[in-house]
């Protein structure tokens, strides 16, 4: 029998866990008032806050493995207690891959046929056509070719895009035509018709959609952020869009959440802004408990957890 704390996972995961874990002591503090019911746990899964989590290693001298349902995890590996105490920390990658992909393509999709420009119009019963671009052999550059963004890829590629993806390792990727490394982001920048960014926030790739990159991106070119805001440099792309230089951009995560009522981005006609809910899904709840029960079999077994995070990459 293996203690395992639930530590402010999204809802549902208090109910599901001790349901399909039977055999295993599962205590789910609500707060951190019950979190001494946690002093013996060799398990935890839940929040991807720091310093939340260090809560739960003060009270759980015993905890060996760490499972975070975000995928991102750069407010994760920067906790010292991971390296300190040799804590295995696994990510939630592959619970989001299908609902992030198809609302990065929803933006490519809205900005493709200007239906943001049509929803502003219908609330004003304006009748007024603009100019719509196909997407079929449009270029589609893909900045991270993690889970995430191989899935993008794979749907750009099933309606006729031609897919460019950046990233470290350059090796063959379905639905990817071309593979080329970080170093080069700028040259592919400049064919994009769509740039669609899909990669962790490391110190790597913290502002790489640069001014310079910006720069040298087409007129009509939009920018796809499902990632995070601060892979791209907000201020030189607000000045892009207020000025033309690009086409627009759909942004469901931004630098600061919730963007600030007074941020010019709101009142610019082309920008789209979910608010970072792209990772919303009716399935991620089952996605993410299969991952973790095989994660908690591999755990028991001492055999090799999937999305093993490597803390000197950052994701």
């Amino acid at each position: 029998m293996t203690k395992i704390a639930v530590w402010s996972a999204f809802s549902g995961m208090a109910n599901d866990l001790p349901k399909a874990l039977a055999d295993d002591d599962v205590v789910v503090p609500k707060d951190e008032s019950e979190l001494a019911s946690a002093a013996d746990a060799e398990v935890g899964i839940g929040t991807n806050n720091g310093a939340r989590v260090r809560k739960l290693f003060a009270v759980a001298p015993k905890l060996r493995w760490y499972h975070s349902v975000g995928a991102g995890v750069e407010n994760l590996v920067t906790v010292p207690e991971f390296r300190e105490r040799g804590i295995v920390l696994t990510n939630n990658s592959g619970s989001y891959d299908i609902q992030i992909a198809e609302h990065a393509l929803a933006f490519i999709f809205a900005a493709a046929k200007r239906l943001h420009v049509y929803r502003d119009q219908q609330s004003h019963r304006n009748w007024k056509e603009h100019r719509q671009d196909e997407l079929r052999d449009a270029t589609l550059v893909v900045y991270g070719l993690g889970s995430i963004g191989a899935e993008i890829a794979r749907l750009g590629s099933a309606i006729g895009m031609r897919v460019i993806g950046v990233r470290r390792r350059v090796e063959p990727v379905p639905g990817v035509d071309r593979i080329v490394p970080p170093e080069l982001l700028d040259e592919v920048a400049a064919e994009a018709d769509y740039l669609a960014i899909a990669a962790p926030l490391t110190r790597e790739t913290r502002g790489a959609i640069s001014r310079d990159v910006i720069a040298r991106m087409k007129k009509t070119a939009w920018i796809v952020n499902i990632a995070r805001g601060a892979i791209i440099d907000e201020e030189a792309l607000v000045d892009a869009l207020k000025a033309g230089r690009i086409g627009g951009a759909g942004l469901d995560t931004l630098t600061v959440e919730p963007l600030p009522a007074d941020h010019p981005l709101w009142a610019l006609e082309n920008v789209m802004i979910s608010p970072h809910s792209s990772n919303s899904s009716p399935r991620v709840r089952e996605r993410t408990l299969a991952l973790f029960v095989e994660n908690l079999r591999r755990f028991k077994a001492d055999e090799p957890l999937l999305n093993r995070v490597d803390f000197e990459a950052g994701y």
